[in-house]
């Protein structure tokens, strides 16, 4: 048993902890969860808890149907909502079939294989979101906006302050650092920024995040939702990725002198993550929904270019305060807060990879009014034709991950090509 494992069983025991929830995605990142009581815990360490996997949308085929979840003991928390005799905890886990080997399906296992690849480059993956949400007074069709607020907005406007505050002591309580919390542009809209961490914990972390949000949501009666564009006079919610590369201690997009400090391995992943940004869209934008965000007339990134102040660029260059030009990193701004975070962190990575191993150039960066800019996916269709082309996304998520997703999203873009909207029934009906 290890050091860890053992931290885990002492604390469970000395803080009576009740019920172990056990946490993981399916392929589309929703999370996942059944519970063990303590007894069962030491076992769970060191044979992992066996489910039925075939239960579970995008795993295993009926004849693959048993899996093991074996718990990581270094994300134990004490899940701060669940109060009452005897606590409740979660680890995240990692799935292995029964013969133990790494399941192919498991998105948390492509991440580790994607930082593995990266850690034998020298590099380590550090990422820092900027995480935008709505709450609703409920989840119904039409949504009911708390407030009118707008961007940075303070009483009596943000009338949602102690749902964020809550939220926050949360998610401290669960050891996610968060740098700030705002109300965002559009009303009843907000934002939390979580401080910058190691990929693999900050996937972990933003999962706990979304489900965190809606917890304390629930407990005040009212509805938080991370659909990327639910109101549609409105900008959408995204999610804003400040990723850096590190070796060892050193930062390596760092470079005193260079422009914008950024060194010949930042402008190589830069030139990468451009390069084949269409291709990883429809990972990072995964909805239909989601394209409803990437249009023109709002402050989303819809151009595959970079800027240090352009919003309608996807990438952007932050520049570093003074005197902590070591800070340098990028921006990605494609995201939304709906995808699974550890595919999406998976594609961004390899993407900037094959940058640096293929040393890519980077293009200057173009005006904002400039003509000729080539467009991000204004679709899921278009977005998985780009996909499907991609030998750089299928070897990154692995086959079972690539064609589990492509035939779900086709699905989906089907029954949403068939659907009669309202816009449809309001305008034509009358005239045709």
């Amino acid at each position: 048993m290890q050091k860890q494992e053992d931290y885990v069983l002492r604390t469970v025991e000395e803080r009576r902890i009740r019920f172990i929830r056990l946490w993981f995605t399916d392929i589309s990142g929703s999370l996942k969860s059944f519970a063990i009581t303590p007894t069962e815990l030491e076992n769970a360490f060191t044979e992992g808890m066996r489910f039925d996997g075939s239960a579970i949308d995008g795993f295993t085929r009926d004849q693959e149907s048993d899996m093991l979840a074996m718990p990581d003991a270094h994300t134990f928390q004490i899940l701060p909502w669940r109060r009452g005799d005897g606590g409740v905890a979660r680890m995240f886990c990692d799935i292995v079939s029964p013969d133990g080997e790494p399941f192919e399906g498991d998105p948390r296992w492509v991440l580790r294989k994607n930082l593995r690849n990266a850690a034998d480059l020298g590099y380590s993956f550090y990422v820092g979101p900027e995480v935008e949400y709505f709450y609703f007074k409920d989840s119904g069709p039409d949504p009911e906006v708390l407030d009118r607020g707008g961007y940075f907005d303070l009483t009596p406007l943000d009338v949602a302050q102690e749902y964020r505050r809550d939220t926050i002591m949360a998610l401290e309580k669960l050891g996610i650092p968060v740098e700030s919390s705002h109300h965002e542009v559009s009303p009843s809209q907000h934002e939390l920024d979580l401080r910058h961490s190691d990929a693999l914990s900050m996937a972990d972390n933003l999962v706990t995040t979304r489900l965190a949000v809606k917890e304390v949501a629930m407990e005040h009666g009212i509805y938080a939702t991370f659909m990327p564009k639910p109101l549609e006079g409105f900008d959408g919610s995204g999610m804003h990725l400040h990723l850096s590369l590190f070796e060892n201690d050193t930062n390596a997009f760092f470079e005193e002198g260079a422009e914008h400090h950024m060194s010949k391995v930042g402008r190589a992943f830069m030139a990468g993550l451009l390069a084949h940004a269409r291709e990883i869209t429809a990972i990072t934008n995964q909805w239909v929904n989601s394209y409803k965000r990437l249009v023109s007339g709002f402050d989303a990134p819809i151009y595959q270019s970079w800027s240090q102040r352009d919003q309608s660029a996807v990438l952007r260059v932050p520049q570093a305060k003074k005197g902590k030009s070591a800070s340098t990193r990028i921006e990605y701004r494609a995201p939304d807060p709906a995808c699974n975070p550890y595919l999406a962190l998976s594609v961004i990575l390899a993407a900037g990879l094959a940058g640096i191993e293929g040393d890519y150039d980077l293009a200057d960066s173009p005006e904002p009014q400039a003509a000729g800019r080539d467009r991000m996916p204004a679709s899921l269709a278009e977005a998985l034709d780009a996909m499907e082309q991609s030998s750089l996304v299928r070897n990154t998520l692995g086959d079972h991950v690539f064609e589990w997703f492509l035939r779900n999203k086709r699905d989906e873009w089907d029954r949403y090509s068939h659907h009669v909207s309202r816009f449809e029934l309001e305008q034509y009906l009358p005239i045709l």
